[in-house]
């Protein structure tokens, strides 16, 4: 599997890394475990949190001046967040960005990890980490919906364990699978319309 994303991933090149203009943020998928079906890091952000808190996220967060570019954010903000070194991470590539809110553009990286590795999470900003196996996200079985403002939306969703995984993680997840796997995974997403309706930016 792990072979199999690394070679599609290609299509994506470096230079594509740092000649991003839009996006003001980034996030990094990890893999690690098995190659042939790979483990995710995910983790809860704390409920103290002004923004997001509670949800399952990627490390990462908004790019910084003397970051040099995108891929420098993710790695920098996955070393505070849960204590991984960027030189603990092999770089594998990057998908299009994304936005979990219509006024911000993310990228997202993946990166593999070897084991073994150490973890220190950094209690401010993180709850709990976990690992999702790639394979769960590959049953459509696991997939649901749930309400959001009264009932007015519905958005897609999985529950691992305890953890309820929605939004742009999982969108970002599923455009993985889709990219690189030819997953075939079908969800619907409100627009962002009726998300503005409710609030959400």
């Amino acid at each position: 599997m792990l072979t199999t994303m690394t070679q599609r991933l290609k299509h994506y090149t470096d230079n594509y890394v740092i000649t991003d203009q839009d996006s003001k943020a980034a996030v990094l998928l990890l893999l690690h475990g098995d190659p042939n079906d790979p483990l995710i890091i995910l983790t809860r952000r704390a409920s103290h949190l002004k923004s997001h808190a509670g949800e399952v996220a990627f490390p990462g967060g908004m790019k910084e001046s003397h970051d040099s570019d995108l891929l420098a954010t993710a790695l920098r903000e996955t070393e505070e967040e849960i204590g991984l070194p960027s030189s603990a991470v092999n770089f594998l590539g990057r998908l299009p960005a994304d936005s979990p809110r219509n006024n911000i553009r993310v990228a997202p990286f993946i990166g593999w990890v070897d084991s073994p590795y150490d973890l220190n999470p950094n209690p401010s900003e993180i709850e709990a980490v976990f690992h999702l196996p790639l394979s769960f996200l590959l049953d459509i079985k696991h997939y649901q919906y749930f309400s959001l403002g009264e009932g007015r939306i519905q958005l897609p969703c999985v529950m691992y364990e305890d953890y309820k995984i929605w939004g742009f993680t999982l969108k970002v997840m599923v455009d993985m699978l889709n990219t690189l796997l030819h997953a075939n995974i079908k969800l619907r997403y409100p627009s962002w319309d009726e998300f503005n309706k409710l609030g959400y930016q």
